[in-house]
């Protein structure tokens, strides 16, 4: 029997609750919807991912009404009723529907449910009041993420605190060998899809995301999906030109959108590395989709003896594994996920890879490091350590590194002046010349 088109939303709620209550115990949001049935998979997402932007406030609220914590399950499922709730976030539900629904979704608990969220709904001026000093609960990030952003960004942490809690637009790369994003928003709107191009780019801002399969030309390669700061990387490596045929190493190119961007824009040997065979698959997935080509392989870039052929690359991007503390309007539960003490593990396999992949790199070249982190730890200061190691290494002046990129309105660390529009995602971006 065929699943409804539209599921009810209790079935919803229990699936959500249940994505909640793997990411508390320390599971992917990724891996816990892939155990949600196809069908309910996108309703799930969306609560879900409402319900973890959200989480910090529902905590502390839910500790008020109820100080004993009750079984995981039912408490992940008060936890997501309650940060749907959550005045600020623009509750998607009718607050007597979601009420309604959960205590179906609670069966036997549903009294208790019913008396919770009822209460809630009463007293909360009052539950807000008592929580808004608790910056967990305000912000809705871990309290040393809060500590962290305050030391780093004393004029801007709580802007990027904010706009974590901000839905991404949906932000389309167009393949540049295929056309140009002006031509393309044209196509967009020729569908009925209103869109913007950011000027000087091949990004496209889209009014309202839509599937892929609504994407003019997507199956045939002519448009991708990738965040305006991510795009950043193709023309900062390939700067004023590099020669065709040049060799290029993509050190950690899963899933393999900054691959397939230098492809795009220059012919280039390029050789995709990735340390997850798995993940390796999504990069010729990608390529094939574009029509490009590539050379992969699976290996640790850090482990240069396994797979280097002694030949120096002309240049290398080393997008590097990082905390994703600069993705978590697209990644949610990666705030809940991450710990103090990964920032300092994360940040030695980066001084890892970067001292391991120097020595591949010609005299005369350059490498690209980045992050999709906020965090100077993992950007600004991995660089200036780096530096005072290797003699050989000056930051390039042309095109000059944009450095730390927040997720402000315009996009920079220090606005002046500001810029219109939605935030791109939180980057960093150090390009660096082998003297």
């Amino acid at each position: 029997m065929n699943a409804p088109a539209t599921l009810p939303l209790a079935q919803l709620l229990t699936h959500a609750a249940a994505a909640v209550q793997a990411v508390r115990a320390g599971r992917s949001l990724d891996d816990a919807l892939a155990a949600c049935p196809a069908p309910a998979r996108p309703g799930t997402q969306a609560l879900a991912f409402h319900a973890l932007r959200w989480l910090g406030g529902a905590q502390a609220v839910r500790a008020r009404l109820v100080p004993r914590a009750p079984a995981p399950a039912l408490d992940a499922l008060l936890l997501t009723a309650l940060a749907l709730l959550w005045p600020d976030s623009g509750p998607p539900y009718a607050e007597h529907t979601l009420v309604d629904q959960a205590v179906a979704a609670a069966k036997a608990r549903g009294g208790f449910v019913n008396a919770v969220l009822r209460r809630f709904l009463r007293e909360r001026e009052a539950l807000l009041a008592a929580v808004a000093a608790d910056p967990v609960a305000r912000f809705s990030h871990p309290r040393w993420w809060i500590e962290r952003l305050q030391r780093d960004w004393p004029a801007h942490w709580q802007q990027v605190l904010e706009a974590g809690q901000q839905r991404p637009p949906m932000t389309l790369r167009v393949n540049a060998r295929r056309g140009s994003a002006e031509a393309y928003a044209a196509r967009l709107a020729g569908a009925g899809l209103a869109a913007r191009v950011l000027p000087g780019t091949e990004a496209v801002i889209l009014a309202q995301p839509v599937p892929v399969g609504q994407l003019p030309g997507f199956a045939d390669g002519d448009v991708s999906v990738q965040d305006a700061a991510a795009q950043r990387a193709a023309p900062l490596l390939i700067g004023a030109g590099l020669p065709a045929g040049a060799r290029v190493l993509d050190a950690c190119a899963a899933p393999g959108g900054k691959t397939a961007h230098l492809l795009e824009r220059a012919d280039l040997d390029v050789l995709a590395l990735d340390s997850d065979a798995r993940r390796l698959e999504r990069v010729h997935d990608t390529l094939g989709r574009l029509h490009l080509q590539a050379r992969t392989l699976a290996a640790d870039a850090g482990d240069v003896a396994a797979w280097w052929d002694g030949r120096p690359f002309d240049a290398i991007l080393l997008d590097a594994p990082c905390s994703a503390s600069g993705i978590v309007r697209r990644h949610p539960d990666v705030r809940w996920l991450r710990r103090a003490g990964d920032i300092t593990a994360l940040a030695r396999t980066q001084a890892r890879l970067l001292d391991a992949l120097w020595p591949t790199l010609a005299r005369g070249g350059r490498l690209l490091y980045c992050t999709c982190s906020v965090f100077k730890a993992e950007g600004q200061d991995q660089i200036d350590a780096f530096l005072q190691r290797h003699g050989d290494a000056a930051p390039a002046a042309n095109p000059p590194s944009p450095g730390h990129l927040l997720p402000l309105p315009d996009n920079r660390a220090d606005p002046s002046p500001p810029a219109s529009g939605a935030p791109a995602d939180g980057f960093f971006y150090s390009l660096l010349h082998k003297t």
